[in-house]
C-alpha cells in the first residue's frame, strides 16, 4: 500500500484502538534475553555471490548454482509435479516480491531435471485481494503479471495458479506438527494436495508488522482469509503462530528447498514499500531448511540496514511499536470487520538488532529442538571471506 493510504488507515483505526482488549501482558509477549539452546543439528546454507548490476543471464546462473549445490534433487522423480512458491504480496516488483528472474531460473532448472508441471502460485494481501464465502474483490494474477513474474514464469514453460481464483472451498484444513497458539489447522489451498513436492522461494525485506519477511513468514500467502483473521486478530501469539505454521503437515511432507535471490534488499517499512539497498555484492541463499535460510537471510537483511542512507532511514514509521500496532487493527479491520478489532489483541513487533531477537526464529527453535549450527558453504569466489566471516559469527550460537 502506499504510505499515506497507510497512515490514513492507521488514523482510521486509532479511535477503536484505544478500546482493543489486550488481557496479554507486554511482558508476556516479550523476548527473553539472550541467544537460545543451541542443537546438534547442522545445516548447510549455500551462497552464490550476484555482482551489482549483473546480467538476468548472471543472476540465473547463480540461482542455478545455488540449488544444485543446496539439494542432489533425489526427491525428483521424472514427471514429478513441483509447486513454487513466491511472495507475491502486491503488484510492487522486485525486492518488494520475489524476483522473477530467480523463479524464472528454478522453473528451467527443474524441467531439464525431468519435473512434468511445474507450477507457480500465490495470494496476495487484503489490501489488493480478498477471498470471501461470497465473492473475491481484486486479483493476483492481474499484480503477478504487472511484477513480471506471470511473463517470466509461462516463459521459462512453468504454469500459474491463483488460489484465489480457485474460491473459498479449494482449501482444506492442515494439522501442524506444533500449533499450540492456533486455535485449528491453517486453511491450506487443494493445489498443495495434488503436488509431488513443494519449493519455496521468499524474498529477504522489512516488514512494518512483521520486523522482516522472509521464509516463514511467506507461509501466509498459502491460507485462506479466515486463517489470517486469526492470524492478525489473536496478534499477542503472531510470532509464534508464524514458526508453528510451518509444521504444516503438507509443508512438512513435501517441501524440499527454499532458496530467494537476495541481491536487492527492502531495508525499511515493507512489504511493499521502503528503501532498496542494493550491494556490491548480493546474495542468492539456499538452504533445505527454511529454519537455517531465515537466520542468514535475517543476518544479511540486519548487515544491510546498515548501510540505509540518513535521509533514507524512516525513522518512525519504519520502527515505531505503535505503527505496527495500529497497522495490524487495520489489517485485522481489512480482513473480519470492525468487530474483530475491538476483540484483537495488541501486536508487539520484533525490534531486530539481532537475529536472536526474532520471536520468530526463537519460537521455530524451541519447537524444533534448539538452533541449528549453520554450515555455509559458497559459490566460487564471488563471496568475500569477510562477509562470509561476519554472516557465520551474525549466526553461530
Amino acid at each position: 500500500m502506499k504510505r499515506r493510504d497507510f497512515l490514513k488507515g492507521v488514523v482510521a483505526v486509532s479511535t477503536l484502538a484505544t478500546c482493543v482488549s489486550t488481557e496479554s501482558s507486554v511482558a508476556s509477549q516479550m523476548v527473553p534475553h539472550g541467544k537460545p539452546t543451541a542443537s546438534d543439528r547442522q545445516e548447510r546454507v549455500v551462497l552464490a555471490g550476484v555482482t551489482k548490476g549483473s546480467s538476468e543471464d548472471a543472476i540465473k546462473s547463480a540461482v542455478r548454482e545455488s540449488a544444485l549445490a543446496a539439494s542432489d534433487f533425489s526427491w525428483l522423480s521424472k514427471n514429478d509435479s513441483v509447486f513454487i512458491k513466491p511472495v507475491h504480496n502486491s503488484g510492487v516488483s522486485y525486492p518488494s516480491t520475489t524476483s522473477p528472474i530467480a523463479i524464472a531460473a528454478m522453473v528451467t532448472l527443474l524441467k531439464e531435471k525431468g519435473a512434468g508441471r511445474v507450477i507457480v502460485g500465490d495470494m496476495s494481501g487484503v489490501e489488493y485481494v480478498k477471498l470471501t464465502p461470497d465473492g473475491l474483490s481484486g486479483s493476483t494474477r492481474k499484480l503477478m503479471e504487472a511484477t513480471g513474474m506471470a511473463k517470466s514464469v509461462q516463459a521459462a514453460g512453468g504454469e500459474l495458479h491463483f488460489f484465489d481464483e480457485a474460491g473459498w472451498n479449494a482449501f482444506y484444513e492442515d494439522p501442524m506438527a506444533s500449533g499450540a497458539h492456533w486455535k485449528a489447522g491453517v486453511m491450506m489451498p487443494n493445489i498443495l494436495k495434488d503436488v509431488d513436492h513443494i519449493i519455496l522461494m521468499p524474498r529477504c525485506g522489512r516488514h512494518v508488522l512483521a520486523g522482516s519477511s522472509l521464509g516463514l513468514k511467506a507461509a501466509v500467502g498459502y491460507w485462506r482469509t479466515d486463517t489470517r483473521l486469526e492470524y492478525h486478530r489473536d496478534a499477542a501469539t503472531f510470532h509464534e503462530k508464524t514458526a508453528e505454521s510451518n509444521t504444516a503437515r503438507t509443508l512438512l511432507q513435501k517441501q524440499r528447498l527454499v532458496i530467494s535471490a537476495a541481491d536487492k534488499i527492502l531495508t525499511t517499512f515493507g512489504p511493499d514499500k521502503g528503501y532498496v539497498h542494493e550491494p556490491e555484492t548480493g546474495l542468492i541463499i539456499a538452504s533445505e531448511s527454511v529454519v537455517a535460510h531465515d537466520m542468514l537471510s535475517l543476518a544479511w537483511l540486519l548487515e544491510n540496514r546498515r548501510h540505509i542512507p540518513a535521509d533514507k532511514q524512516n525513522g518512525f514509521m519504519d520502527t515505531s511499536p505503535l505503527v505496527a500496532r495500529l497497522g495490524n487493527y487495520w489489517v485485522v479491520g481489512k480482513l473480519g470487520g470492525w468487530k474483530p478489532i475491538i476483540a484483537s489483541d495488541t501486536l508487539i513487533k520484533n525490534d531486530l538488532q539481532t537475529i536472536w531477537d526474532d520471536r520468530v526464529l526463537n519460537h521455530a527453535y524451541q519447537i524444533s529442538g534448539g538452533a541449528p549450527k549453520l554450515t555455509i558453504e559458497t559459490m566460487k569466489d564471488a563471496v568475500s571471506d569477510d562477509l562470509i566471516k561476519l554472516l557465520s559469527e551474525m549466526t553461530t550460537v
